[in-house]
């Protein structure tokens, strides 16, 4: 478990932290992918990023420990089946972080955006093959919804007290 060290939620700020924006989300997909094939465009998602941005500010963060970038949420709203619900684009920890209890302090606070902005429920989509991030998400009580594109992800849900 962690020490004493605490995280900072700074948000994502382009083109000033484009770097590290781009970095992790490549390495997202090589954690839960294998490869960052499916990435696409860097500069579709740097446009993306920047409308995310601007719509949910508090949502797209860099995580910073001692004043060093190892993580990054991408937070929003969508509709899903007729009904809003929080979305987590990304939840993403460089991978000397990984496992010592940081996700926890991230998934608190992606919990806190979701009560913020009033929604009960969120879902997010994990690679099949990400056993380690599907059991994580588990234990914090979310619930496998269904497979989609074409068997390349699952959609997990939660809900939030």
């Amino acid at each position: 478990m962690r020490g004493a060290v605490p995280l900072e939620f700074l948000q994502i700020k382009l083109p000033k932290h484009r770097h590290h924006a781009v970095a992790f989300r490549r390495d997202s997909f090589i954690a839960s992918f294998g490869s960052d094939q499916d990435f696409g465009a860097e500069d579709e998602y740097l446009n993306w990023l920047k409308e995310q941005c601007e719509l949910f500010p508090s949502g797209f963060v860099l995580v910073y420990e001692n004043g060093i970038p190892i993580g990054q949420l991408e937070l929003t709203l969508r509709e899903f089946e007729g009904k809003k619900v929080g979305y987590v684009n990304l939840y993403y920890l460089i991978p000397e972080k990984r496992g010592l209890g940081i996700g926890q302090m991230l998934h608190r606070y992606a919990l806190e955006f979701f009560k913020q902005n009033h929604m009960k429920e969120y879902h997010l989509r994990v690679s099949p093959s990400n056993e380690k991030a599907m059991s994580f998400y588990m234990k914090n009580g979310m619930k496998k919804i269904r497979s989609e594109l074409e068997g390349k992800v699952i959609r997990m849900s939660g809900y939030i007290e």
